[in-house]
C-alpha cells in the first residue's frame, strides 16, 4: 500500500475541506493507496507523538460544504523555522526539516501533497529541494499567486464582502453616513476591489494606488448636499497613502513571522476628518469573518478540480509542481514560479478602468 500525505498550512480558507475530500476520492480509485491527514499542517508529523489521521471516503463525506478544514492549520512555525523556548525565557527557532524528512520516510510516506498559500508553498519548494516527493496546491482568500487565475477561497471572501456592502448600504443611507469597511487582502487589493464593483461602493482604496485624502475627501463630499447623503469606502487593509505606510503592527504570537495588518479604517477616518470632511462617519472591520463559513459553489468546484489533478500529479511523478488554473485548463507549473512573482493589481488593468467607469474613486 502506498501512502500520500496532505497537509493544511497558513490561514484557514473556504474550500479546503473540498480538496481534501476529491484527493481523498480520487485516491480510492487507485485501490492501492492510502490517504494519510497531517494535523495542523506539518507540526502534525513533528510533534511528539506524531498527530496524523487516516483519511478514507466515508471520513471526507459530505465535508465539501464545511469551512475550514477537519485536519486543522497553522500559520506559525514550521519545519524550517520550530519554535524553541531559549534557556533566558526569549524565542527562537530551529530547523528541523531533515528530521521531518526522516520521519516522512519512516512513516512510509510516498508523496506529500501541500495545501496552502505563498508562505506554505516557499516551504513546499525548499523541501522539494530537499529531496522530498512534494506537490502544492494554491489557497488564499487574497488570489495573490501569479501562477493560477483564481485560487479558491477568494470568490468566497469576496461574496462576504459583497454582502457586508449591501448590508452597510442601508444603515449609512438611514444615518446620512459615511460607512468604512475594512477587508482583508494583505498587500493585494483583489477583495476590495470585486466587492467594491459588486457592491457599488464610491470609494476603493487598495494597496497598489496609493491615495490621495484630499481626493478621497472631494469624492465622498460630492455626495451630500446640506448634510444629507451617505457613500461606502472600500478598502483593503494593506491601502495605504502617498508617501505614507502599512498600518501594522509586529506580532507578539511566538512563531508567527507576518506583519499584522489592520486599523487602516479607523485611520483613514482621522485622516478624513483632519481634512475638514464633516460627514458622520463610521468603519467596520470585516476581519475572519471572510476566511470562515459554507464555500460558495465556485470555491468548491474549484477545489475539487485541484484535489483532482494534484492526486493525479502524484500518480505521474509530478514534483516539485503546483496545481493552477489556466482558464480553462487545471495545469501543473513548477512550484518556483508559483512563489517568485506575486499577483497584485494592475493599477492599469480591465477591472479598474470599469470601476473608474462607473464612477469609483481610488483616491489617485
Amino acid at each position: 500500500m502506498k501512502r500520500v500525505l496532505v497537509a493544511t498550512g497558513g490561514g484557514d480558507c473556504p474550500g479546503l475541506n473540498a480538496v481534501i475530500r476529491a484527493i481523498v476520492k480520487r485516491a480510492a480509485q487507485e485501490r492501492d493507496w492510502e490517504v494519510i491527514g497531517s494535523i495542523s499542517s506539518f507540526d502534525g508529523i513533528l510533534r511528539e507523538p506524531t498527530e496524523i489521521r487516516v483519511l478514507d471516503e466515508r471520513s471526507v463525506a459530505g465535508i465539501h460544504v464545511q469551512g475550514g478544514t477537519i485536519i486543522g492549520t497553522t500559520n506559525k512555525g514550521g519545519p524550517f523555522a520550530w519554535p524553541v523556548k531559549n534557556k533566558d525565557g526569549s524565542w527562537g527557532s530551529v530547523d528541523r526539516s531533515d528530521e521531518m524528512i526522516r520521519k516522512l520516510q519512516y512513516l512510509g510516506i510516498d508523496a506529500v501533497i501541500s495545501i496552502g498559500g505563498d508562505g506554505s508553498q516557499k516551504i513546499s519548494q525548499a523541501l522539494y529541494e530537499k529531496g522530498l516527493n512534494i506537490i502544492g496546491v494554491p489557497k488564499t482568500i487574497d488570489n495573490d499567486l501569479s501562477a493560477t487565475d483564481f485560487t479558491f477561497g477568494f470568490q468566497t471572501a469576496v461574496q462576504i464582502a459583497t454582502e457586508a456592502v449591501d448590508k452597510l448600504v442601508t444603515t449609512a443611507a438611514s444615518h446620512n453616513r459615511v460607512l468604512i469597511l475594512e477587508v482583508m487582502g494583505r498587500y493585494a487589493g483583489w477583495i476590495a476591489l470585486h466587492a467594491a464593483i459588486a457592491g457599488g461602493a464610491e470609494v476603493c482604496l487598495i494597496p497598489e494606488i496609493p491615495y490621495d485624502i484630499k481626493k478621497v475627501a472631494e469624492k465622498l463630499s460630492s455626495r451630500f448636499n446640506k448634510g444629507k447623503g451617505h457613500a461606502i469606502c472600500v478598502v483593503a487593509e494593506g491601502a495605504v497613502p502617498v508617501g505614507g505606510s502599512l498600518t501594522s503592527e509586529e506580532s507578539s504570537e511566538v512563531g508567527y513571522a507576518n506583519l499584522r495588518l489592520g486599523g487602516v479604517a479607523r485611520k483613514l477616518e482621522m485622516e478624513l476628518k483632519k481634512s475638514g470632511f464633516e460627514a458622520d462617519m463610521r468603519e467596520t472591520v470585516l476581519g475572519h469573518l471572510q476566511r470562515g463559513g459554507i464555500p460558495v459553489a465556485y470555491d468548491r468546484i474549484l477545489a475539487t478540480q485541484f484535489g483532482v489533478k494534484a492526486f493525479e500529479m502524484v500518480l505521474e511523478g509530478r514534483f516539485g509542481e503546483m496545481v493552477a488554473y489556466r482558464h480553462p485548463d487545471i495545469i501543473a507549473v513548477p512550484l518556483v514560479d508559483a512563489v517568485n512573482r506575486p499577483n497584485f493589481v494592475d493599477p492599469g488593468c480591465d477591472l479598474v478602468r470599469t470601476a473608474k467607469g462607473v464612477g469609483i474613486s481610488f483616491g489617485d
